[in-house]
């Protein structure tokens, strides 16, 4: 194997989350506002076959897994060709989604075949009016259809995410929690993020994850710490004991977890991004064709990475050493 891609901080990079597209579907809350939003015209997304060259080069610098991301991944028309090309990548051993669950399940045996191995289906309430609302728009429905088309082609592990927030869901920890025993996925709580948000109106909807272990206790559940869940990354994992499921912690704002990050992102207009928090990014595009030059430029990105993102600094009102991004999540991939 060539290099690995490894920043000054000892962190070594085999994961690479890969946005397809900008656009969505839904206007999620925290995500991106009702209107007003400008998105990429189409010719400047990067083609399959252009994200697939990337990836190429990076998997001959120990990149072993993928995660496609949006805005909503299938709104990209024929996404499942792109999964078979990069399953196709010689040293490709893993391929994720991220989606909201609305187009998935027509589409999931064909997701399959193609070479995906791993879901992620964003679910914010079970709730079908308040999940309406969280959405602006969303129908449940489809969502939990597509749980269901998962389940039934055997994609594993399935996880449910879910975004946290004070007032607005966070009094259905307990249902979530449920869904674990008897149903074989994993609920991830996400602490709610200053992405791409101006001012702080954020801190009104944030809660520490802390809550989720208080309100198990409360229901008379004992939580052991799990560490069986393929892929969890920065997820602090349990189960619920006798559950079939389990339930992790996702905390980037109140216990950040830079120290293990082994993740690089690419935007859909072609940018590497280093960090999710930071504004640093530099454009593929003009490099795709020369892989010396490629690889060069993820090593250019690295060397800038910070040791961490200091979100908690933005909780705390405190200054920061770098530029925040003004990018909304969605224009990011997550």
């Amino acid at each position: 194997m060539s290099q690995r891609l490894t920043d000054k901080f000892g962190r070594v990079h085999d994961y690479l989350r890969i946005s397809v597209t900008d656009r969505c579907n839904l206007r999620c809350v925290y995500c991106m506002p009702e209107e007003g939003m400008q998105f990429e015209p189409e010719e400047r997304l990067l083609t399959f076959e252009e994200i697939a060259a990337v990836v190429k080069v990076l998997a001959a610098y120990g990149v072993r897994k993928l995660r496609l991301t949006g805005g909503e991944p299938l709104v990209r028309k024929n996404l499942e060709q792109l999964v078979a090309k990069l399953a196709a990548i010689p040293g490709i051993e893993d391929i994720a989604l991220t989606t909201n669950g609305i187009f998935f399940a027509p589409k999931a045996e064909a997701f399959r075949a193609a070479g995906l191995t791993r879901i992620n289906i964003s679910l914010d309430s079970l709730k079908a009016d308040r999940f309406r609302l969280i959405t602006r728009g969303g129908d449940i429905r489809k969502v939990l259809g597509s749980l269901e088309a998962a389940e039934r082609v055997g994609l594993q592990p399935i996880k449910l995410n879910v975004v946290l927030m004070k007032g607005l869901n966070d009094d259905e920890i307990g249902d979530f929690l449920r869904l674990t025993l008897e149903r074989d996925i994993q609920v991830r709580f996400i602490e709610y993020m200053p992405i791409g948000h101006d001012g702080h109106d954020w801190k009104s909807r944030y809660i520490p994850l802390s809550a989720v272990l208080d309100r198990c206790a409360e229901l008379g559940w004992t939580a052991e710490p799990w560490g069986r869940v393929y892929g969890n990354g920065p997820s602090e994992n349990y189960r619920i004991r006798g559950a079939r499921g389990s339930f992790g912690l996702i905390h980037p704002v109140s216990d950040h977890f830079c120290e293990s990050c082994n993740r690089l992102r690419l935007t859909a207009d072609g940018n590497i991004k280093p960090c999710l928090y930071w504004a640093d990014e530099f454009n593929v595009r003009q490099y795709i064709g020369d892989e010396k030059a490629l690889a060069d430029l993820f090593f250019r990105a690295l060397d800038i990475k910070p040791q961490n993102h200091e979100m908690a600094k933005a909780l705390a009102g405190e200054g920061q050493s770098h530029t925040p991004t003004a990018r909304r999540m969605s224009q990011i991939g997550g």
